[in-house]
């Protein structure tokens, strides 16, 4: 049951809580719907959230790119033995790594933007893509206050760039403190990361700890224009220029269709 419109659903009232959009959520769409998380921290209190409210058996996916840090499969064994839930890991096609690898070497996202793009498009974005069309909704750690690009957020929304999927961040008016508070009040297992200056964790290569005074994503892809949106496509899709030239290269690694 994909959504084309809200009317098909009985939607949270705006002000509910994040607990209550979860338990909204799991209710509404039972066996269609999943967490997606990359394991930081808001992706954790959701997980501890659904963990209390379902004993864990709750569908939860991640990204594994083949560039992740080790720290973040430490984290995955310790929520599969705090939680007991079996994190379901999505990988690369991997003709269309091979294929990218070849043509543009192991390091192309430190070239050009559009390159970085179709690095996180080929390890991140296609998979994703891959997985939500089994789903009717997706469950995500996303907050407004984390970027400028993601200001708009809404606790509940039609996800137009995932052929209207129900797109649900419970924790869109949290503030990075209040994730926090709930961490140490729950003794949630939290990515080891963030205690040496990371606060926001993607692929080794392309993550690094920030300064003082930087803004959490400033140490994501930090070689590309400070003005750049920091984002993989997941979320936010590249446009203008930049758009062009990354379908350019997306179609020449893609195989050819026979």
């Amino acid at each position: 049951m994909r959504a084309s419109s809200g009317s098909k659903f009985r939607w949270p009232a705006r002000d509910a809580s994040a607990e209550d959009v979860l338990r909204w959520a799991l209710d509404e769409f039972g066996d269609k719907v999943a967490i997606s998380t990359s394991f930081q921290a808001t992706g954790m209190v959701i997980l501890d959230m659904a963990a209390c409210l379902t004993g864990g058996d709750v569908r939860v996916f991640s990204l594994d790119t083949g560039r992740i840090h080790q720290e973040t499969y430490d984290l995955i064994v310790a929520v599969r033995k705090r939680y007991g839930i079996n994190v379901e890991m999505l990988t690369p096609d991997s003709v269309e790594l091979s294929r990218m690898l070849t043509m543009h070497g192991p390091n192309l996202f430190y070239e050009a933007t559009a390159k970085r793009r179709l690095c996180c498009e080929i390890r991140k974005v296609r998979p994703l893509k891959r997985k939500l069309a089994t789903l009717d909704a997706w469950i995500v750690g996303l907050r407004k206050s984390q970027s400028q690009a993601r200001e708009a957020l809404d606790a509940v929304s039609l996800d137009e760039e995932h052929g209207g999927l129900v797109k649900i961040a419970p924790l869109a008016n949290w503030s990075e403190e209040r994730v926090w508070d709930y961490i140490r009040r729950n003794d949630v297992p939290y990515h080891k990361l963030y205690d040496q200056n990371y606060p926001s964790i993607g692929c080794a290569p392309c993550t690094r700890p920030t300064k003082p005074g930087e803004p959490p994503r400033a140490g994501r892809w930090w070689w590309e224009d400070e003005d750049a949106d920091k984002e993989c496509g997941i979320h936010v899709s590249p446009t203008g220029q930049l758009r062009r030239s990354f379908d350019v290269l997306l179609e020449e690694v893609l195989p050819p269709i026979r």
